[in-house]
Formats: structure tokens, C-alpha cells, sequence
């Protein structure tokens, strides 16, 4: 009679425990957050770096920023590699 109790009970409690184990979100519910989560991160890095590359911009005087578009400008047209100076540029300064 014992024994029987004792077994019902442990049956018992056993039988909730099977059971949370499938309540967890499926992998590919996980991979869809972890990709969107990932999307979102890279977005934010974007947008701190505009931000940052903004104020950076902003903190300097009119000079330097007109320099640094100018210099923008000129890689810019040069394409990705190094630049190379004009001919009378070379010709003409130390």
C-alpha cells in the first residue's frame, strides 16, 4: 500500500517536469530573433557612426571643414586606391 502511494507520488511529480521541456521556442523561432537582433545592432553601429562622423564635423572650424570636403571630393574621384597629385602640382611644390 505503501509502495503504491509512494509510486503515484513520484509519478506525479515527474509528470509536470516532461512536460516544460517542450514549452521553449522552436530553433527557428530563436534563429529569426538572432537574425533580427543582429539586423538591428548593425543598424544602430550605422546610424552611431553617422552621428559621431556629424559631430565630429560640427566641432571643427570652417576652415577645416571646407579642407576636409575638398579632400573628400578629390579621393572621391580618384576612386578607391591611392591618389596621385596633378601634373603641375608635382612639377610645381617641394
Amino acid at each position: 500500500m505503501l509502495r503504491r502511494l509512494l509510486l503515484v507520488l513520484v509519478l506525479l511529480t515527474g509528470v509536470p517536469a516532461s512536460s516544460h521541456a517542450q514549452d521553449g521556442i522552436s530553433q527557428r523561432q530563436q534563429e529569426k530573433i538572432l537574425a533580427k537582433k543582429a539586423k538591428e545592432d548593425k543598424k544602430a553601429k550605422a546610424q552611431k557612426e553617422k552621428d559621431d562622423r556629424k559631430r565630429h564635423l560640427s566641432v571643427q572650424d570652417k576652415k577645416t571643414r571646407k579642407r576636409i570636403e575638398r579632400n573628400r571630393r578629390r579621393a572621391e574621384r580618384g576612386g578607391p586606391g591611392p591618389h596621385r597629385d596633378g601634373f603641375f602640382r608635382r612639377l610645381f611644390t617641394r
